[in-house]
């Protein structure tokens, strides 16, 4: 380890001494913008990315309406797989290496507050630069520690029930039937789809969390507690959700799935009659071009607890600026004046790269407005908008992940029905087991 680091602190040492010599547009890709040229300080900021061509793309929308009023701004986007991003990340703070870090980077939502508290000092702190009463709550609230916003809210994932309108209609129901209802109605609904149609509700995979934790958000509630305990245990949202996931696997209006693929694969094939998923969906299934006109969008279910809403959210990312670039400022200023404040930003992020966002102003938009044929017409992004302001905020903790790999090992034999206040315990369990 020593070795290792003699090494690093070495690389470190000889792109710094490059830069001094005004190398400044080194070889060495992913280097922060940090360096003076005859006294002037860089324009030129670095961010780290995955998935080019919807998070490097949205990034040079944002550069180019930056520049407008910023000339010579300069973005550098670093692409890489987020497994990558997220081990070369967590790497270089854990050993304390941070040069060679750039100024911006992208971090998925439950990895906010693992961050920010395993790495004090580490992110800048951006509760005075963006006005955060503008974008939706729930989003702001995951950028929220210690009283201190961190971060600039991007892309969401505020979830929606896609339903095959000729399907529903062939089984005797209307728009309506969907509006709003409980997922006991859900339910009932889709044993008279497969009756009457012979296709599947949905699909279920019980090695797949999203189910979950759309339904856990939709009743405001974690897998852990804020203080980063395991909520498992006398907890009735936790308690309902696991109820209805059984309900729905035992039902037999679930087609089962083992992987991504199959779980897209069913839809395309007009194998389900609904899909529950986030918006980012969108473009999966519109992949079908046959279906075109045959889909819809409703709210999700709810859960049958109080205050459970028929919203939710699946997936979703902020950025971050790292404390000690020698470029905070800049990347501070860019990030706030473009993702963080600018409707024409999310208007041409939807149009070119079908990104929503939560930013409030940009929904009363041309864009927002549009009718997809495909969707028979239907406002969707307006729709999804509306659902995204009524999503419960909750605290998604450190250890997210350790809690959903604590359910899934428990999932089969509560699937076979198991007593669920004993596989509830032996979660919590295995949980503190593995966060200790």
């Amino acid at each position: 380890m020593k070795k290792l680091l003699s090494v690093l602190l070495l690389v470190s040492m000889t792109a710094s001494l490059l830069a001094a010599c005004g190398s400044s547009k080194s070889s060495d890709s992913g280097q922060s913008g940090t360096g003076n040229e005859g006294g002037s300080a860089s324009k030129k900021v670095v961010a780290w990315a995955w998935d080019p061509s919807f998070n490097g793309a949205a990034l040079k929308i944002a550069e180019e309406l930056y520049a407008k009023e910023n000339p010579g701004f300069e973005l550098e986007v670093v692409d890489m797989a987020k497994t990558d991003l997220e081990q070369k990340l967590n790497t270089n703070l854990a050993s304390g290496v941070k040069e060679g870090l750039p100024d911006i980077i992208l971090v998925n939502d439950p990895n906010i507050q693992k961050y920010v508290t395993a790495y004090p000092g580490t992110f800048a702190d951006f509760t005075d630069k963006v006005d955060y009463s503008q974008f939706s709550p729930y989003k702001v609230d995951a950028l929220t520690i210690d009283g201190k916003v961190y971060g600039v809210p991007f892309d969401i994932g505020v979830t929606g029930m896609f339903y095959r309108s000729d399907y529903l209609e062939q089984a005797g129901f209307k728009a309506e039937d969907l509006e709003n209802i409980t997922w006991d109605e859900y339910i009932e609904i889709g044993k008279v789809v497969k009756e009457k149609t012979g296709k599947y509700m949905s699909t279920i995979n019980p090695n797949d969390e999203a189910l979950t934790s759309i339904l856990l958000q939709s009743g405001g509630s974690w897998y852990i507690t804020p203080d980063n305990k395991g909520n498992f245990v006398d907890n009735p949202v936790m308690t309902e959700t696991l109820r209805v996931y059984k309900a729905i696997a035992d039902s037999g209006i679930a087609k089962p799935v083992t992987g991504w693929s199959e779980f897209v694969g069913s839809f395309n094939a007009g194998d389900v009659a609904t899909v529950v998923s986030g918006v980012w969906q969108i473009s999966s299934i519109m992949d079908a071009k046959d279906q075109s006109g045959k889909w819809r969008v409703a709210p999700i279910p709810r859960l049958n607890v109080e205050g459970a809403v028929n919203a939710s959210n699946e997936g979703g990312s902020s950025w971050f600026v790292l404390e000690g670039s020698a470029n905070k400022d800049l990347a501070i200023d860019f990030l706030a004046k473009t993702i963080g404040g600018s409707s024409e930003f999310y208007e041409r992020f939807l149009k070119e790269n079908g990104g929503v966002g939560s930013y409030i102003p940009s929904f009363s938009s041309e864009a927002y407005s549009q009718t997809p044929e495909f969707f028979g017409g239907q406002a969707i992004y307006t729709d999804f908008t509306k659902w995204s302001t009524e999503v419960p905020g909750i605290s998604l903790g450190m250890y997210t992940q350790e809690a959903k790999d604590a359910l899934k090992n428990e999932l089969p034999n509560i699937l076979n029905g198991s007593d669920l206040t004993q596989s509830l315990a032996n979660i919590q369990k295995l949980f503190e087991q593995q966060v200790q």
